[in-house]
Protein backbone atom coordinates (compact mmCIF):
# COMPACT_ATOMS: atom_id res chain seq x y z
CA UNK A 1 0.00 0.00 0.00
CA UNK A 2 1.08 3.09 -1.10
CA UNK A 3 1.20 5.75 1.73
CA UNK A 4 1.85 9.80 1.06
CA UNK A 5 1.53 11.97 3.16
CA UNK A 6 -2.20 13.81 2.58
CA UNK A 7 -3.40 9.99 2.56
CA UNK A 8 -1.30 9.70 6.35
CA UNK A 9 -3.18 13.05 7.02
CA UNK A 10 -6.73 11.47 6.29
CA UNK A 11 -6.58 8.02 7.55
CA UNK A 12 -5.46 9.50 11.21
CA UNK A 13 -7.46 12.71 10.97
CA UNK A 14 -10.65 10.34 10.77
CA UNK A 15 -8.73 8.02 13.30
CA UNK A 16 -8.19 10.86 15.61
CA UNK A 17 -11.99 12.62 15.16
CA UNK A 18 -13.16 9.64 17.01
CA UNK A 19 -12.74 10.68 20.81
CA UNK A 20 -13.83 14.21 20.47
CA UNK A 21 -16.96 13.23 18.53
CA UNK A 22 -17.31 10.38 22.22
CA UNK A 23 -16.85 13.72 24.11
CA UNK A 24 -19.22 16.17 22.86
CA UNK A 25 -21.98 14.67 20.61
CA UNK A 26 -23.81 13.93 23.76
CA UNK A 27 -24.00 16.83 25.11
CA UNK A 28 -27.27 18.51 23.94
CA UNK A 29 -28.79 14.95 25.58
CA UNK A 30 -27.35 15.74 28.87
CA UNK A 31 -30.79 15.77 30.30
CA UNK A 32 -32.69 13.10 28.54
CA UNK A 33 -29.79 10.69 29.19
CA UNK A 34 -29.81 12.13 33.20
CA UNK A 35 -34.11 11.25 33.14
CA UNK A 36 -32.62 7.85 31.74
CA UNK A 37 -30.11 6.88 34.43
CA UNK A 38 -31.98 8.67 37.41
CA UNK A 39 -29.53 11.09 38.17
CA UNK A 40 -29.42 14.78 38.77
CA UNK A 41 -28.08 16.52 35.39
CA UNK A 42 -24.91 17.72 37.32
CA UNK A 43 -23.67 13.94 38.43
CA UNK A 44 -24.97 12.63 34.82
CA UNK A 45 -21.89 15.28 34.27
CA UNK A 46 -19.59 13.33 35.91
CA UNK A 47 -19.62 11.27 32.47
CA UNK A 48 -17.58 13.65 31.17
CA UNK A 49 -14.34 13.67 33.81
CA UNK A 50 -14.99 10.18 34.10
CA UNK A 51 -14.15 10.09 30.05
CA UNK A 52 -11.07 12.16 30.36
CA UNK A 53 -10.16 9.97 32.85
CA UNK A 54 -10.45 6.99 30.66
CA UNK A 55 -9.30 8.75 27.87
CA UNK A 56 -5.96 10.04 29.53
CA UNK A 57 -5.26 6.37 31.29
CA UNK A 58 -5.76 4.70 27.53
CA UNK A 59 -3.03 6.62 25.94
CA UNK A 60 -0.59 5.80 28.69
CA UNK A 61 -1.08 1.79 28.33
CA UNK A 62 -1.71 1.28 25.55
CA UNK A 63 1.10 3.63 23.91
CA UNK A 64 3.67 1.72 24.84
CA UNK A 65 1.93 -1.51 24.24
CA UNK A 66 1.74 0.14 21.03
CA UNK A 67 5.41 0.51 20.32
CA UNK A 68 5.84 -3.73 21.11
CA UNK A 69 2.75 -4.93 19.43
CA UNK A 70 2.76 -2.77 16.61
CA UNK A 71 0.52 0.03 15.38
CA UNK A 72 -2.68 -2.14 13.82
CA UNK A 73 -3.55 -4.48 16.33
CA UNK A 74 -3.30 -1.99 19.57
CA UNK A 75 -5.42 0.44 17.09
CA UNK A 76 -8.47 -2.38 16.00
CA UNK A 77 -8.36 -3.65 19.91
CA UNK A 78 -9.21 -0.08 20.84
CA UNK A 79 -11.55 0.55 18.26
CA UNK A 80 -13.27 -3.15 18.93
CA UNK A 81 -13.80 -1.79 22.92
CA UNK A 82 -15.11 1.52 22.04
CA UNK A 83 -17.90 0.17 20.03
CA UNK A 84 -18.93 -2.61 22.57
CA UNK A 85 -18.63 -0.06 24.93
CA UNK A 86 -20.78 2.21 23.21
CA UNK A 87 -23.64 -0.27 22.52
CA UNK A 88 -24.10 -0.87 26.37
CA UNK A 89 -24.06 2.40 26.80
CA UNK A 90 -27.13 2.18 25.40
CA UNK A 91 -28.85 -0.04 27.53
CA UNK A 92 -27.84 1.64 30.95
CA UNK A 93 -30.37 2.33 33.87
CA UNK A 94 -28.26 3.98 36.57
CA UNK A 95 -25.44 6.19 36.81
CA UNK A 96 -22.63 3.70 38.09
CA UNK A 97 -23.12 1.84 34.94
CA UNK A 98 -23.12 4.72 33.42
CA UNK A 99 -19.23 6.10 34.52
CA UNK A 100 -18.01 2.67 34.25
CA UNK A 101 -18.72 2.24 30.42
CA UNK A 102 -17.92 5.48 29.62
CA UNK A 103 -14.65 5.00 31.31
CA UNK A 104 -14.08 1.53 29.02
CA UNK A 105 -15.36 3.65 26.20
CA UNK A 106 -12.43 5.96 27.04
CA UNK A 107 -9.89 3.14 26.95
CA UNK A 108 -10.70 2.17 24.00
CA UNK A 109 -10.46 5.66 22.44
CA UNK A 110 -7.66 6.30 23.76
CA UNK A 111 -5.36 3.12 22.72
CA UNK A 112 -7.00 4.55 19.13
CA UNK A 113 -5.90 8.35 19.34
CA UNK A 114 -2.44 7.48 20.60
CA UNK A 115 -1.43 5.28 17.50
CA UNK A 116 -2.62 8.66 15.15
CA UNK A 117 0.46 10.86 16.26
CA UNK A 118 3.16 7.52 16.03
CA UNK A 119 1.83 6.77 12.65
CA UNK A 120 2.83 10.73 11.42
CA UNK A 121 6.40 9.72 13.22
CA UNK A 122 7.09 6.73 11.87
CA UNK A 123 6.36 8.09 8.62
CA UNK A 124 7.60 11.36 8.43
CA UNK A 125 9.82 13.39 10.67
CA UNK A 126 10.67 17.24 10.76
CA UNK A 127 8.37 20.00 8.81
CA UNK A 128 6.78 17.56 7.19
CA UNK A 129 5.75 15.83 10.34
CA UNK A 130 4.32 18.84 11.45
CA UNK A 131 2.50 19.89 8.03
CA UNK A 132 0.79 16.14 7.76
CA UNK A 133 -0.12 17.26 11.68
CA UNK A 134 -1.01 20.36 11.26
CA UNK A 135 -4.02 18.84 9.08
CA UNK A 136 -4.68 15.71 11.52
CA UNK A 137 -4.78 19.00 14.24
CA UNK A 138 -7.82 20.98 12.51
CA UNK A 139 -9.83 17.46 12.21
CA UNK A 140 -9.07 16.98 15.89
CA UNK A 141 -10.51 20.43 16.21
CA UNK A 142 -13.14 21.04 13.89
CA UNK A 143 -14.74 17.46 15.24
CA UNK A 144 -15.92 18.95 18.61
CA UNK A 145 -17.78 21.61 16.86
CA UNK A 146 -19.67 19.71 14.56
CA UNK A 147 -19.88 16.87 17.32
CA UNK A 148 -23.22 18.90 19.13
CA UNK A 149 -24.84 19.67 15.52
CA UNK A 150 -25.02 16.02 14.97
CA UNK A 151 -25.83 15.02 18.58
CA UNK A 152 -28.96 17.35 18.56
CA UNK A 153 -30.03 16.19 15.10
CA UNK A 154 -29.69 12.58 16.05
CA UNK A 155 -31.62 13.44 19.57
CA UNK A 156 -33.87 14.80 17.61
CA UNK A 157 -34.81 12.42 15.31
CA UNK A 158 -35.31 9.51 18.59
CA UNK A 159 -33.55 10.11 21.48
CA UNK A 160 -30.23 10.15 23.29
CA UNK A 161 -29.24 6.09 22.98
CA UNK A 162 -29.61 6.82 18.74
CA UNK A 163 -26.46 9.05 19.55
CA UNK A 164 -24.08 5.91 21.21
CA UNK A 165 -25.14 4.06 18.09
CA UNK A 166 -23.70 6.56 15.60
CA UNK A 167 -20.32 6.00 17.64
CA UNK A 168 -20.54 2.50 17.47
CA UNK A 169 -21.32 2.72 13.83
CA UNK A 170 -18.70 5.16 13.14
CA UNK A 171 -16.27 2.90 15.09
CA UNK A 172 -17.24 -0.22 13.03
CA UNK A 173 -16.15 2.42 10.00
CA UNK A 174 -12.61 2.95 11.38
CA UNK A 175 -12.45 -0.34 11.47
CA UNK A 176 -13.16 -1.25 8.41
CA UNK A 177 -10.80 1.97 6.85
CA UNK A 178 -8.30 1.16 8.64
CA UNK A 179 -8.01 -2.20 8.93
CA UNK A 180 -8.10 -2.48 4.87
CA UNK A 181 -6.26 1.26 3.80
CA UNK A 182 -3.71 1.29 6.37
CA UNK A 183 -0.77 -0.89 6.62
CA UNK A 184 1.38 -1.60 9.70
CA UNK A 185 3.93 1.42 9.59
CA UNK A 186 6.30 0.28 13.05
CA UNK A 187 9.34 -1.00 11.55
CA UNK A 188 9.66 -4.57 12.02
CA UNK A 189 12.52 -4.98 13.73
CA UNK A 190 12.18 -2.02 16.05
CA UNK A 191 13.04 -3.00 20.02
CA UNK A 192 10.05 -3.86 22.49
CA UNK A 193 10.30 -2.35 26.06
CA UNK A 194 9.39 -4.61 29.02
CA UNK A 195 7.22 -2.93 31.44
CA UNK A 196 9.82 -1.89 33.37
CA UNK A 197 11.41 -0.19 30.60
CA UNK A 198 8.57 1.33 29.96
CA UNK A 199 8.35 2.91 33.17
CA UNK A 200 11.80 3.86 32.40
CA UNK A 201 10.79 5.47 29.15
CA UNK A 202 8.19 7.58 30.36
CA UNK A 203 10.74 8.48 33.25
CA UNK A 204 13.07 9.66 30.40
CA UNK A 205 10.39 12.12 28.97
CA UNK A 206 9.31 13.76 32.22
CA UNK A 207 13.64 14.15 32.84
CA UNK A 208 13.72 15.58 29.11
CA UNK A 209 13.87 19.48 29.75
CA UNK A 210 13.27 20.86 26.30
CA UNK A 211 10.99 17.72 25.76
CA UNK A 212 8.66 19.32 28.61
CA UNK A 213 8.43 22.61 27.26
CA UNK A 214 6.93 21.05 24.81
CA UNK A 215 4.10 19.30 26.60
CA UNK A 216 3.55 22.24 28.78
CA UNK A 217 2.81 24.70 25.75
CA UNK A 218 0.48 21.62 23.63
CA UNK A 219 -1.83 21.04 27.64
CA UNK A 220 -1.93 24.59 28.22
CA UNK A 221 -2.73 25.72 25.23
CA UNK A 222 -5.60 22.57 25.15
CA UNK A 223 -6.80 24.00 29.36
CA UNK A 224 -7.18 26.81 28.17
CA UNK A 225 -9.22 26.06 25.14
CA UNK A 226 -11.37 23.60 27.26
CA UNK A 227 -11.63 26.66 29.96
CA UNK A 228 -13.97 28.13 27.12
CA UNK A 229 -15.54 25.22 26.21
CA UNK A 230 -16.75 24.10 29.37
CA UNK A 231 -18.24 28.10 30.13
CA UNK A 232 -19.53 28.15 26.77
CA UNK A 233 -23.07 26.84 27.28
CA UNK A 234 -23.31 29.37 30.61
CA UNK A 235 -21.43 32.47 28.64
CA UNK A 236 -23.31 32.42 25.50
CA UNK A 237 -26.81 31.16 26.59
CA UNK A 238 -27.32 32.83 30.01
CA UNK A 239 -24.41 35.24 30.73
CA UNK A 240 -25.40 36.72 27.19
CA UNK A 241 -29.15 35.07 26.43
CA UNK A 242 -28.37 33.81 22.97
CA UNK A 243 -30.76 31.82 21.58
CA UNK A 244 -29.95 27.39 21.58
CA UNK A 245 -30.27 28.11 17.82
CA UNK A 246 -28.02 30.92 17.44
CA UNK A 247 -25.33 28.97 19.98
CA UNK A 248 -23.54 26.59 17.78
CA UNK A 249 -22.97 29.81 14.94
CA UNK A 250 -21.12 32.20 17.69
CA UNK A 251 -19.41 28.48 19.05
CA UNK A 252 -18.93 27.84 15.59
CA UNK A 253 -17.01 31.19 14.53
CA UNK A 254 -13.40 29.56 16.00
CA UNK A 255 -13.37 27.04 13.36
CA UNK A 256 -12.68 29.85 10.84
CA UNK A 257 -9.43 30.86 12.52
CA UNK A 258 -8.80 27.34 13.23
CA UNK A 259 -8.94 26.66 10.14
CA UNK A 260 -6.41 29.72 9.19
CA UNK A 261 -4.01 29.87 11.90
CA UNK A 262 -4.07 25.97 10.54
CA UNK A 263 -3.07 26.68 6.77
CA UNK A 264 -0.79 29.77 7.95
CA UNK A 265 0.93 27.72 9.67
CA UNK A 266 1.66 24.88 6.63
CA UNK A 267 2.71 28.25 5.06
CA UNK A 268 5.00 29.79 7.60
CA UNK A 269 6.91 26.49 8.07
CA UNK A 270 8.24 26.59 4.91
CA UNK A 271 10.16 29.27 6.05
CA UNK A 272 10.27 28.97 9.57
CA UNK A 273 10.99 26.26 12.17
CA UNK A 274 7.92 24.45 13.99
CA UNK A 275 9.70 25.71 17.30
CA UNK A 276 8.99 29.68 16.08
CA UNK A 277 5.71 29.18 15.04
CA UNK A 278 5.02 27.79 18.52
CA UNK A 279 6.37 30.30 20.12
CA UNK A 280 4.21 32.87 17.85
CA UNK A 281 1.10 31.09 18.32
CA UNK A 282 1.45 30.55 22.37
CA UNK A 283 2.13 34.71 22.46
CA UNK A 284 -1.04 35.48 20.34
CA UNK A 285 -2.74 33.32 22.81
CA UNK A 286 -1.31 35.47 25.75
CA UNK A 287 -2.46 38.68 24.03
CA UNK A 288 -6.11 37.51 23.65
CA UNK A 289 -6.13 35.97 26.91
CA UNK A 290 -5.00 38.98 28.50
CA UNK A 291 -7.68 40.87 26.56
CA UNK A 292 -10.47 38.90 27.92
CA UNK A 293 -9.55 39.52 31.96
CA UNK A 294 -9.06 43.35 30.62
CA UNK A 295 -12.70 43.17 28.65
CA UNK A 296 -14.26 41.55 31.83
CA UNK A 297 -12.12 43.80 34.11
CA UNK A 298 -13.20 46.92 32.25
CA UNK A 299 -17.04 45.96 32.50
CA UNK A 300 -16.83 45.97 28.03
CA UNK A 301 -18.08 42.38 27.91
CA UNK A 302 -20.72 41.52 25.32
CA UNK A 303 -20.33 39.16 22.66
CA UNK A 304 -19.24 41.71 19.86
CA UNK A 305 -15.89 42.52 22.00
CA UNK A 306 -15.49 39.07 23.84
CA UNK A 307 -16.39 36.33 20.66
CA UNK A 308 -13.28 37.65 18.30
CA UNK A 309 -10.99 37.94 21.22
CA UNK A 310 -12.06 34.16 21.89
CA UNK A 311 -11.95 33.28 18.28
CA UNK A 312 -7.96 34.54 18.39
CA UNK A 313 -6.75 32.20 21.42
CA UNK A 314 -8.84 29.08 19.88
CA UNK A 315 -7.17 29.64 16.66
CA UNK A 316 -4.22 30.26 17.32
CA UNK A 317 -3.95 26.59 18.77
CA UNK A 318 -3.56 26.04 14.52
CA UNK A 319 0.03 26.86 15.59
CA UNK A 320 0.89 25.39 19.17
CA UNK A 321 -0.54 21.81 18.60
CA UNK A 322 0.71 20.52 15.51
CA UNK A 323 4.32 22.39 16.34
CA UNK A 324 4.51 21.27 19.77
CA UNK A 325 3.93 17.70 19.29
CA UNK A 326 6.10 17.04 16.31
CA UNK A 327 8.97 18.76 18.24
CA UNK A 328 8.38 16.91 20.97
CA UNK A 329 8.42 13.76 19.12
CA UNK A 330 11.74 14.43 17.54
CA UNK A 331 13.50 14.03 20.10
CA UNK A 332 12.49 10.30 20.91
CA UNK A 333 12.41 8.16 17.32
CA UNK A 334 12.66 5.26 19.44
CA UNK A 335 9.36 5.42 21.37
CA UNK A 336 7.07 7.73 20.06
CA UNK A 337 3.88 5.87 20.77
CA UNK A 338 5.11 6.51 24.33
CA UNK A 339 6.69 9.80 24.23
CA UNK A 340 2.87 10.99 22.32
CA UNK A 341 1.13 8.84 25.58
CA UNK A 342 2.56 11.15 28.28
CA UNK A 343 1.98 14.09 26.51
CA UNK A 344 -1.46 13.34 25.26
CA UNK A 345 -2.12 12.16 28.89
CA UNK A 346 -1.11 15.10 30.72
CA UNK A 347 -2.98 16.93 28.10
CA UNK A 348 -6.76 15.29 28.59
CA UNK A 349 -5.51 16.06 32.50
CA UNK A 350 -4.94 19.53 32.29
CA UNK A 351 -8.26 19.84 29.91
CA UNK A 352 -10.11 18.14 32.60
CA UNK A 353 -8.80 19.98 35.33
CA UNK A 354 -10.00 23.08 33.66
CA UNK A 355 -13.23 22.52 32.96
CA UNK A 356 -13.30 21.51 37.09
CA UNK A 357 -11.84 25.33 37.33
CA UNK A 358 -14.35 26.92 35.33
CA UNK A 359 -17.35 24.26 36.63
CA UNK A 360 -16.48 24.34 40.64
CA UNK A 361 -17.35 27.72 41.57
CA UNK A 362 -20.73 27.85 40.27
CA UNK A 363 -20.04 31.88 39.67
CA UNK A 364 -22.50 33.66 37.21
CA UNK A 365 -19.56 35.65 35.87
CA UNK A 366 -17.21 34.92 33.26
CA UNK A 367 -14.21 35.53 36.10
CA UNK A 368 -13.59 32.00 35.76
CA UNK A 369 -13.46 31.19 32.26
CA UNK A 370 -11.48 34.54 31.68
CA UNK A 371 -8.92 34.23 34.59
CA UNK A 372 -8.80 30.12 33.67
CA UNK A 373 -7.46 31.09 29.86
CA UNK A 374 -4.89 33.68 30.92
CA UNK A 375 -3.13 31.57 33.69
CA UNK A 376 -2.94 29.03 31.19
CA UNK A 377 -1.38 31.11 28.94
CA UNK A 378 0.60 32.30 31.35
CA UNK A 379 1.51 28.58 32.26
CA UNK A 380 2.29 27.63 28.37
CA UNK A 381 4.58 30.72 27.21
CA UNK A 382 6.62 30.77 30.77
CA UNK A 383 7.04 26.98 30.72
CA UNK A 384 8.19 26.71 27.01
CA UNK A 385 10.67 29.38 27.70
CA UNK A 386 12.02 28.36 31.20
CA UNK A 387 12.22 24.27 29.52
CA UNK A 388 12.96 24.70 26.29
CA UNK A 389 15.36 27.67 26.42
CA UNK A 390 17.87 28.68 23.55
CA UNK A 391 15.61 25.39 21.64
CA UNK A 392 12.37 26.98 22.04
CA UNK A 393 13.82 29.63 19.49
CA UNK A 394 13.90 27.35 16.56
Amino acid sequence: MELNARRVALLVAANTALAPFAIDAYLPAMAALADAVGASIHHTELSLPAFLAGFALGQLLFGPLSDRLGRKPVLLGGLVAFLLASLVITTVSSLPELLAWRFIQALGGGATVVNSAAIVRDCFSGREAAKVMSTMAIIMLLAPLVAPVVGSGLLYLADWWLIFVFLAAYAAFLMWLLGTRLPETRAPGAPAASPRQVLANYASVLRHREAMGYVCAASMSFAGLFAFVTASPFLYLEHFDLSPGLYPLVFGVNVLTMAASNRLNIRLLRGRSPQQNLRLGLTLQLGAAAGLVLVVASGLESLWTMVPLIMVFAGTIGLVAPNAISSLLDHFHHMSATAAALQGSIQFSCGALAGVLVGAFEVDSAWPMVGTMLGAALIGNIGLRLLAGRAGHG
